[in-house]
């Protein structure tokens, strides 16, 4: 496992730097480099890394997850507030709709295993849009707007959405009697007590630091910081709420109580985001199967193609009424678009349990990452400088030390 570790560091550090000095997203080298060195490339990682995967992939989300909220600032989340709850719920429902109607038409799915890959194509994946919002932030592009921090609190609850109502449609499937109508009544009770959890969680956090009550040196802090929002992930696993807002939020509450604490807390994460990312998306590479993605083929490639469609009206649908140009929205659609964690995670599932379309519904997952994943994550490098506006002065960095580790991309 120690020489799969080694391998994963240095390929992968080798793959981001290239690929960043050809402008392109260091991701993308990453997750090529995973494919090449997982059980469908050439297969020289150890099964252990392999079988603790997701444990891994998690761990890195949460670290980044933990810089999101230490750098959510409350003005700019209040004026992006009503849209950024349009935007976790809107796209993710039209396009998990759309998707599902497409595969239902086209490939000829029942409903309800048409509704199973409806909506575990419909999900957006944090690995890609967090860190991707992170530099935007950094470089001040789409502040004055608040554009970055809309797409992050969006992205936070849109999976929330995407994963039960795959839930439900699951149940369906294996006829285990759930009713769908309570399985959707719960989504707001999961993403209150995310925001709940972690408001307490992160108070309690900052008494502890501003107290001194532990004395506390600024490693044993970072430390600190990193046990609870795993804790807070855990608690959410076992109670069915939203433990990866819960996470974020813990972060905003520490930042608002104790500005100079978050950004030292940040400024930490940063250095250990340089080396968790590097694990996330080379074991996200090593999950794709290329030989069933090419199985999906172009009646696949036509029901993504539709969803992403329903994605990008329910985007426009989400930004009515706010004040961004076209230009802005379709940023955000490009930005909302990429797919990687949720997939992976749950691609595999319907097939595992026995479901009849299982092996298409896995195919056209792993298309999805394929596709939408180094695309999405290009998009936003290319647009960005392009679509979006800089503000007077980059929102949340403006004392940024020339010490900082950058992240994938920069």
């Amino acid at each position: 496992m120690i020489q799969s570790i080694a391998l994963i560091l240095a390929l992968g550090l080798m793959a981001n730097r290239l690929f960043r000095r050809l402008g392109v997203p260091g991701l993308l080298g990453m997750i090529l480099i995973g494919i090449l060195l997982g059980p469908f490339g050439l297969n020289l990682l150890d099964r252990a890394i392999l079988d603790n995967s997701a444990d891994i992939r998690m761990l890195a989300l949460v670290v980044i997850l933990l810089r999101a909220g230490l750098g959510l600032n409350k003005e700019t989340l209040n004026r992006v507030g009503r849209v950024a709850i349009t935007m976790s719920a809107i796209p993710c429902l039209m396009e998990g709709t759309l998707a599902a109607l497409a595969a239902h038409f086209i490939l000829g799915l029942p409903p309800v295993e048409a509704g199973l890959l409806g909506f575990i194509l419909a999900a957006v994946s944090p690995a890609v849009v967090v860190p991707s919002m992170l530099r935007l932030k950094e470089r001040g592009l789409g502040m004055d707007k608040g554009i970055p921090v809309l797409i992050l609190a969006g992205a936070s609850v849109d999976d929330v959405f995407a994963i039960t109502l795959f839930t439900a449609f699951l149940g369906m499937a294996l006829q285990s009697g759930q009713s769908v109508v309570w399985l959707v009544a719960q989504i707001p009770l999961q993403v209150v007590g995310g925001v709940a959890l972690g408001a307490l969680v992160g108070y309690t956090l900052y008494r502890l630091y501003a107290l001194h009550i532990l004395n506390l040196a600024r490693m044993e802090q970072l430390a600190l910081i990193l046990i609870a929002a795993l804790a807070v992930v855990f608690i959410g696993q076992k109670t069915h709420i939203a433990g990866l807002l819960a996470v974020m939020t813990l972060g905003f509450v520490v930042l608002e109580k104790d500005g100079e604490i978050a950004e030292r807390l940040e400024r930490d994460l940063d250095k250990i985001w340089f080396f968790a990312q590097i694990l996330l998306f080379v074991l996200i590479g090593a999950e794709v199967n290329v030989s069933i993605a090419w199985q999906a083929g172009a009646l696949g490639l036509l029901v993504l193609g539709i969803g992403l469609i329903g994605r990008l009206g329910g985007v426009m649908v989400a930004l009515l009424g706010s004040n961004l140009e076209r230009k802005e929205r379709l940023f955000c659609a490009v930005a909302y678009s990429p797919k990687a964690t949720v997939q992976a995670a749950i691609g595999g599932i319907p097939l595992a349990m026995g479901v009849e379309s299982g092996a298409l519904i896995l195919a056209i997952a792993v298309l999805a990452i394929m596709v939408t994943a180094p695309l999405g994550a290009l998009g936003i490098d290319l647009l960005a400088p392009r679509l979006l506006s800089h503000a007077p002065e980059p929102a949340m960095r403006k004392a940024r030390s020339a010490e900082r580790v950058p992240v994938s991309g920069e």
